[in-house]
C-alpha cells in the first residue's frame, strides 16, 4: 500500500487504488486524519474490494507526503514502549503503530501510555 501511494505521488495521480484490508483501511483513516490525504472509500465486493484513496496537493502542485516509508518488516519487526515512541521530523511527521487498541498514530500511542509495532512512518 506504501508503496502504491509513493509511486502515485511521484507521477503526480489524484488518487490511488490498493487492495482492500481492514489495516489499510485503518492506515488510511490515520493518514486522513493526519491531514496527507483528502479522502479514501471502499468500493466493490467480496474478494474484489478495493480502498480509493484521493492524495492530497498544494496549489503549486507538491505532495503533502514528501517520505513515506515502512519501518518494520516481516524479517525485521521494530516493537516500541510508550516511552520511547519515535517522534518523527521532531513532531512534524507521523508514525503509524499497531496497538493492542488498534492502529493508531505514534502521538495517540504517546497520549494514551501504549507501546506496539512501528509500522511506517511519514511526512
Amino acid at each position: 500500500m506504501l508503496t502504491r501511494i509513493r509511486n502515485a505521488i511521484v507521477a503526480k495521480h489524484s488518487r490511488v487504488d490498493v487492495p482492500a484490508s481492514r489495516m489499510k483501511s485503518d492506515i488510511a483513516r490515520i493518514l486522513k486524519e493526519e491531514g496527507y490525504i483528502n479522502n479514501f472509500v471502499s468500493k466493490g465486493e467480496g474478494a474484489q474490494k478495493v480502498i480509493r484513496i484521493f492524495l492530497r496537493y498544494d496549489a503549486k502542485g507538491a505532495s503533502s507526503i514528501t517520505y513515506i516509508q515502512r519501518v518494520s518488516r516481516p524479517g525485521r519487526r521494530v516493537y516500541k514502549g510508550a516511552l520511547e515512541m519515535p517522534r518523527v521530523l521532531g513532531g512534524y511527521g507521523v508514525s503509524i503503530v499497531s496497538t493492542s487498541k488498534g492502529l493508531m498514530s505514534g502521538k495517540n500511542a504517546r497520549r494514551e501510555n501504549i507501546g506496539g509495532e512501528v509500522l511506517a512512518e511519514i511526512y
